[in-house]
């Protein structure tokens, strides 16, 4: 009887704790990016505008890019997305600025920042 009443609330939270790990990046567009970090072509993008999403994360804002990309092989090309951004970057990623991106080879309005090494 004990071993349930100490289960069940532990199954039910770690269940919300994955639910809303899942929740938090379709919201933030970090499911899309990270398929698209994974298989997308590699390539440069021009920050055309910057704007606000009105979600934070954490203390961080997601923020909308309207994006000129440039890649080996394919004609520049305008594409929109959002990124869950550190705080402390946002001085440094204003219109004007080169980052690198990855690209939908097949859709190019599918378009993610690479600019966080993850791999650390």
């Amino acid at each position: 009887m004990i071993r349930s009443r100490v289960l069940v609330p532990l199954v039910f939270c770690v269940l919300l704790c994955a639910c809303k790990t899942g929740l938090v990046d379709r919201i933030t567009g970090e499911n899309v990016a990270n398929e698209i970090r994974e298989t997308g072509s590699i390539g440069t993008a021009r920050v055309l505008k910057i704007w606000n999403v009105g979600i934070v994360v954490n203390g961080n804002p997601v923020v909308g890019f309207r994006l000129e990309v440039r890649a080996e092989g394919v004609a520049p090309f305008v594409a929109e997305t959002k990124a869950l951004i550190n705080y402390l970057d946002i001085p440094r990623i204003q219109p004007g600025t080169i980052l690198a991106v990855r690209y939908d080879p097949n859709d190019h309005k599918r378009v993610a920042l690479d600019i966080y090494d993850d791999k650390k």
